[in-house]
């Protein structure tokens, strides 16, 4: 052994060692390096749902538009009706992804709807509401146009129950209605012209295997909802009294009242509807009616409903207009070369709600509705056309 082993080759001591560092001869190596720091943001990222209430801001209202007269201009009664028969549904897109038999159902449907047109949507296309109610009582007494009234359709400006047909067109729907006899025909068609401003259809005028024949064809109802038929009866009413329906109905009708049998359900005795009740029984009284008018009635009332629901504030026409075609591919030069090509731009058409619920049903036309219902209300906003917000 070594004297000049010592501990310092030992393994359990060990030398501390200093490292130098080279300090580089770049241009930015006097600069110390920092941690960034995490600024935060002033406005969030918008998502969806904010470009949406982007969407939705609130429009400048620079004056109330009353009417569509501006947007389609129209005149005369008789050519607002022939426009809302016309003018209901779409053309079927030819590459929409409708398979053939989706195509003859909607065909089938649309041409089994009545062509008539509710008041609501001839005052949205009419100037002046009681121009146009008297250009109405009118065409009704020269046998132009007929008045189907619906019992127990809405109140007030609300109601579908209420629509014009013209003459000619009632005639169409008769020749092809194949379970009325040609002389059952005539003779309800002499009968109305005989009595052109009533909407009511005396039975003993005709037979009760006519009658019959006209109730499952379609073309004779009951005058009186179900619910006021206890008022003819003497049996007195359950149903309670809408006060919201009253403030909301037109001044001058039953509805604004509570209806015709508001005065039993407070206590009242019949009074002038017992004396009129007197000649003519409840089954006397029926009322003229078109085929299909419930299915009509039921579009109209689910369309109204759908187009309020994509109005969360006031919004541009233009932008519900989209949103109720559902996105797809518009008109521009990139879809219509995407189309060329074999593809569809956006959504295929008949993945909408537009078509797969209301048969292709034209924004414009729902939107009559809306606005001569009172449901919605459209301004002149001066910089992005019409904009429309609900009442």
């Amino acid at each position: 052994m070594s004297l000049s082993y010592s501990a310092a080759h030992s393994s359990r001591i060990t030398k501390k060692r200093t490292f130098t560092l080279k300090r580089s001869s770049s241009t930015f190596a006097s600069f110390t390096q920092r941690k960034p720091v995490q600024r935060s943001k002033s406005k969030p990222e918008a998502s969806g749902h904010d470009e949406e209430d982007l969407l939705d801001e609130r429009l400048d209202d620079i004056d109330i538009v009353t009417n569509l007269t501006a947007e389609i201009p129209l005149r005369g009664v008789v050519e607002i009706v022939q426009y809302a028969n016309s003018n209901i549904f779409e053309p079927i897109p030819d590459r929409g992804g409708f398979t053939s038999t989706w195509i003859a159902e909607i065909l089938n449907f649309r041409r089994s709807l009545p062509m008539t047109a509710t008041i609501a949507h001839v005052h949205a296309l009419s100037t002046s509401p009681t121009v146009t109610e008297r250009e109405i009582a009118e065409l009704i007494k020269s046998n132009v146009l007929r008045k189907i009234v619906i019992p127990g359709r809405g109140t007030g400006g609300s109601t579908v129950g209420e629509g014009l047909v013209l003459f000619t067109d009632l005639e169409r729907m008769l020749d092809r209605a194949e379970a009325v006899s040609d002389g059952l025909k005539e003779k309800l068609l002499s009968y109305l012209r005989s009595q052109p401003p009533s909407p009511n259809i005396c039975s003993s005028s005709f037979t009760p295997i006519e009658l019959s024949a006209l109730k499952r064809a379609g073309f004779v109802t009951s005058s009186i909802p179900q619910s006021d038929l206890s008022a003819y009866s003497g049996i007195p009413s359950t149903r309670s009294t809408n006060f919201s329906n009253i403030s909301r109905a037109a001044s001058g009708s039953l509805a604004a009242i509570g209806g015709s049998g508001a005065v039993i359900e407070a206590g009242g005795t019949l009074g002038l509807c017992r004396s009129s009740a007197v000649h003519e029984t409840p089954a006397c009284l029926l009322q003229m009616a078109l085929p299909n008018t419930g299915p009509f009635l039921r579009l109209i009332n689910e369309a109204r409903s759908h187009l309020i629901s994509l109005i969360r504030r006031s919004s541009s026409v233009q932008v519900i207009r989209e949103r109720w075609d559902g996105g797809i591919a518009g008109d521009d030069p990139a879809s219509r070369a995407k189309e060329l090509r074999g593809g569809f731009a956006k959504v295929l058409p008949a993945r909408t709600r537009k078509w797969k619920q209301f048969w292709g049903l034209r924004f414009d036309w729902v939107l009559a509705e809306c606005v001569g219902s009172g449901n919605l209300e459209l301004f002149s906003t001066g910089s992005v056309g019409l904009g429309v917000r609900a009442t």
